[in-house]
């Protein structure tokens, strides 16, 4: 893998982690979305990149 896609998916998980973060548990709930699964569900999301 290249620096510049690695690079990429960081930026992608950071920028997750950081939006879900910001919800609060009652918005993250009727997303159903537990605040313990963030991190997994920003890994997820990287790796689709």
């Amino acid at each position: 893998m290249n620096i510049v896609k690695t690079i990429r998916k960081w930026n992608a998980y950071n920028r997750t982690v950081r939006e879900l973060n910001s919800l609060d548990n009652h918005l993250l709930n009727d997303l159903g979305i537990n605040r313990g699964d963030i991190n997994r569900l920003a890994r997820d999301h990287a790796n689709q990149m």
